[in-house]
């Protein structure tokens, strides 16, 4: 072979390089633009979660008992003021506080209650997105061509977030007519 089809050939090499890591950053960056998304929503929920286990503590005291909702107010400060690497903690010990009420709560308004089952559903949901964007986000970021060219080296390697989430307890929710919802 002359010289010309071995530049030839490492041109096209070259310039498949450069496509694929052109295609590889606009998907990085589509990636890292669904995390963001995808944790601005999970907060939003989990914000959420707290104001309703507060709202739950402060008004229905007499439906959950007084230490029950001490602790249980106790769980949401908690959650509500935890940072990045505590927070994963606190939430776990407020949905175990959720999860310890009695599914029946005299006196506690069925609006209030299916506000916080919905919750605790999208609380499930936000985070299995979130732990979905950052699944393909470390996948891609992985491979050994986005490693060896460094590709958004520089942007941290964003982190699951792993809470207990299971949906018990306070989803039960009946009807105004007596029978059992969720």
């Amino acid at each position: 072979m002359t010289s010309e089809v071995w530049l030839l050939i490492a041109a096209g090499v070259l310039v498949l390089l450069a496509v694929w890591t052109g295609w590889t950053l606009t998907r990085l960056r589509r990636l890292a633009l669904r995390v963001e998304r995808a944790e601005a929503a999970l907060d939003a929920q989990l914000q959420r979660r707290v104001g309703l286990a507060e709202e739950l503590a402060r008004n229905h005291p007499a439906a959950l008992g007084e230490e029950t909702a001490e602790r249980l107010a106790a769980a949401a400060a908690q959650a509500r003021a935890s940072l990045r690497g505590d927070r994963e903690l606190a939430e776990n010990a407020l949905g175990r506080e959720l999860r310890e009420l009695p599914s029946d709560l005299p006196g506690v308004p069925n609006a209030l209650r299916t506000d916080l089952a919905g919750t605790l559903t999208r609380v499930a949901l936000a985070r299995r997105f979130y732990n979905d964007a950052v699944r393909d986000t470390r996948e891609l970021r992985g491979r050994r061509f986005a490693r060896w060219l460094g590709l958004h080296r520089s942007r941290p390697l964003p982190r699951y977030f792993d809470i207990d989430d299971r949906i018990e307890g306070v989803t039960k929710v009946t009807d105004p007519v007596g029978r059992p919802g969720r």
